[in-house]
């Protein structure tokens, strides 16, 4: 790497908390290198407190962009000069792109979501999804599939001092998207949530249950509902077959794993930050298998 940079070298980072563990560098920098564009991209911890100096220093420093992760997101949101509708509306940003000074704030999330899916060859138009989870990803999610024409979400979230603001978001969500029909249910209703992906066309987890060291566990205590033809995507890529996953696989679900939302909302904010196409292909080869 140090051969390619110069004195004109641009620098983007990923700014969060921890980020050793972080596979962005390497792909950015692969895909900097493939197409010949004179950037070079860097992992920065960031404590949620330094967020407001470090996208300070974006601008300082002339930062063509950056990636924001946990506990950053929400702060970041507060630093900008403009926001998606995405980002907007989740409260929350994860890609960050500087016009000459002037940062527009994106959420990728919900985007790399919807790819992944399209990118195992479904598509999400018209459909219903039941969505578990209520966090950032389930925002994210929740979000971009209705901007992008799901017709029904039913989420599912724990019934705790965040509830009511799930329920909040879903009814601006259907503001900004009418043909979508949101609903809250508590995600202890087992019954019916299963009755909901019994009619669903895909059944999404977005919370951390299924991730180390809950790998034995699963969102899902009612199987029932699994079936041939249903889509179950997990966010959760740490293990990459998670518990949900092995069981929707046995019952002939389409399973789609975290690694596939990992991957695209890299590929969208790299076509953000660059114009240009990721090496999507390479890029799954090398790090993503």
């Amino acid at each position: 790497m140090e051969d390619r940079i110069t004195g004109h070298t641009g620098l983007m980072a990923l700014f969060g908390s921890p980020i050793g563990h972080s596979g962005s560098p390497a792909m950015y920098n692969y895909s900097f290198a493939k197409l010949g564009l004179d950037y070079v991209y860097v992992a920065i911890d960031t404590k949620v407190g330094e967020t407001e100096a470090a996208i300070a220093a974006m601008r300082t420093y002339k930062m063509r962009g950056g990636n924001v992760t946990m506990p950053c997101k929400s702060a970041a949101f507060h630093c900008m000069d403009e926001l998606s509708p995405a980002a907007r509306l989740i409260g929350a940003v994860n890609t960050i792109v500087n016009e000459d000074g002037r940062l527009t704030g994106h959420n990728t999330d919900g985007v790399g979501f919807v790819e992944s899916l399209r990118d195992e060859g479904v598509k999400i138009r018209g459909k219903k999804l039941t969505l578990a989870g209520g966090g950032g990803a389930a925002a994210a999610i929740m979000v971009q599939c209705a901007l992008d024409g799901v017709r029904e979400i039913s989420v599912f979230n724990r019934k705790d001092e965040f509830f009511g603001r799930t329920e909040e978001l879903a009814k601006k969500v259907e503001g900004e998207a009418p043909g979508c029909v949101i609903r809250v249910y508590d995600i202890a209703d087992t019954k019916r949530m299963t009755a909901e992906i019994a009619e669903s066309d895909i059944f999404a987890n977005a919370t951390v249950v299924g991730m180390k060291p809950m790998d034995a566990e699963s969102v899902l205590k009612d199987t029932s509902a699994l079936r041939p033809g249903l889509v179950v995507a997990d966010v959760v890529y740490n293990p990459e077959e998670t518990r949900l996953l092995r069981e929707a696989k046995e019952a002939g679900c389409i399973c789609i794993g975290g690694r596939g939302m990992l991957l695209w909302q890299g590929v969208v904010a790299f076509k953000l930050f660059t114009g240009q196409d990721m090496p999507v292909d390479e890029v799954k080869e090398l790090f993503y298998r």
